[in-house]
C-alpha cells in the first residue's frame, strides 16, 4: 500500500477518479486538508496560550510571595526593643540623731498702729513698761515658748520666722477708717461747701413739693484722690438723694489720705444741705 500524504489534497483525486467532481463530497472531500491545518494551527495555539497563561500565573504568585515576606519582616523590623529592665534595691539611709536646740523665750512687739479697739487683739495691745521690766524673756518679732527655762522641746520657731508675709495686695486695696494724714479737698472744708453751694442744683420737684434737708453721702478716696463707691448714707429724698449723689461724683481730686507716710483708701462722707429760701 502506498504512502498517502493526508495534508495534500492528492488522494482525494485518486478516490474520485472517474467519478463526478460536480458531487457535493467531492468539494467536501477537497477543504479537508485546509481544515486540518487551520485545526492544528489553532490547537497550537491553545496549547502555547494555556502553557503562557499558567506560567504568568506562576510568575505572579511568586513576586506576591515574595512582597508579603518583604512587608511582614519590614513590620518586625519597626517593632521597638524591649528594654531590658534593672530592677534597683532601694537602700535605706539611716536619719542622724535630731540635737535639740535651745531657744529662749521671747514675747511679740507690737508696733503702735492706730485701730479701733474693738478691732485690737488681746497678743496685739501694747505692754507697758513695769510689764517689760517684769518679764525675763526676750522681745522679739513673735511670740516664742522656748526650752532655756525647763528643757523642753523646741517649738518651731525657724519655721514661724520663714512663714510668707500675708498678701500685699490686700494691704494695698484694704479702705481705712481713720488715717493719720485725712484726705482733704483741693483748698480744704470751706472750699469744698462753696463747691456744692456752686454745683448742687435744687430739684424743681422737691421744690415744689416744699421737700428739704440734709442728705450724707459716703464715697471713698482713692490712692490718687479720685473718689469711687459714692452712695447715699442718710436720705432725705429721691429726688435730693440723686441730685447730692451727682453732685459729688463731679468734684475735683482730693489729696489723698495717709498712713505711715504712704497714700492709702480712705471713707469719707459729705452732708449735702437742701433749703428752700422764703
Amino acid at each position: 500500500m502506498a504512502k498517502i500524504d493526508l495534508v495534500s489534497n492528492d488522494w482525494i483525486d485518486l478516490v474520485f477518479k472517474g467519478r463526478n467532481h460536480e458531487y457535493g463530497a467531492y468539494k467536501l472531500r477537497k477543504g479537508t486538508s485546509k481544515r486540518n491545518v487551520i485545526s492544528i494551527i489553532a490547537v497550537c495555539i491553545a496549547a502555547v496560550l494555556l502553557f503562557a497563561g499558567l506560567a504568568i500565573k506562576k510568575a505572579v504568585e511568586a513576586n506576591t510571595k515574595v512582597a508579603s515576606t518583604q512587608v511582614t519582616e519590614l513590620s518586625a523590623l519597626d517593632q521597638p526593643k524591649k528594654k531590658a529592665e534593672v530592677k534597683q534595691k532601694q537602700i535605706k539611709l539611716e536619719e542622724p540623731e535630731k540635737v535639740v536646740e535651745r531657744v529662749k523665750s521671747s514675747i511679740k512687739f507690737t508696733a503702735p498702729v492706730i485701730k479701733k479697739d474693738n478691732e485690737v487683739k488681746p497678743e496685739d495691745e501694747l505692754k507697758t513698761q513695769d510689764q517689760l521690766m517684769e518679764t525675763k524673756t526676750a522681745i522679739g518679732s513673735f511670740d516664742v515658748k522656748g526650752n532655756d527655762e525647763d528643757n523642753g522641746q523646741v517649738l518651731k520657731a525657724k519655721e514661724v520666722i520663714a512663714q510668707p508675709e500675708p498678701p500685699k495686695h490686700e494691704e494695698e486695696n484694704k479702705i481705712f477708717d481713720v488715717v493719720e494724714q485725712q484726705p482733704e479737698f483741693p483748698g480744704g472744708f470751706a472750699a469744698l461747701q462753696q463747691f456744692l453751694k456752686d454745683n448742687v442744683k435744687y430739684p424743681v420737684v422737691a421744690m415744689e413739693n416744699g421737700v428739704q434737708g440734709r442728705v450724707t453721702v459716703g464715697f471713698v478716696v482713692e490712692k490718687d484722690g479720685s473718689v469711687s463707691d459714692v452712695h447715699v448714707v442718710k436720705s432725705v429724698d429721691p429726688s435730693l438723694d440723686k441730685e447730692a449723689v451727682r453732685a459729688v461724683k463731679s468734684m475735683p481730686k482730693w489729696q489723698p489720705g495717709r498712713q505711715n507716710g504712704t497714700a492709702v483708701r480712705v471713707r469719707y462722707n459729705v452732708p449735702v444741705n437742701f433749703k428752700l429760701t422764703n
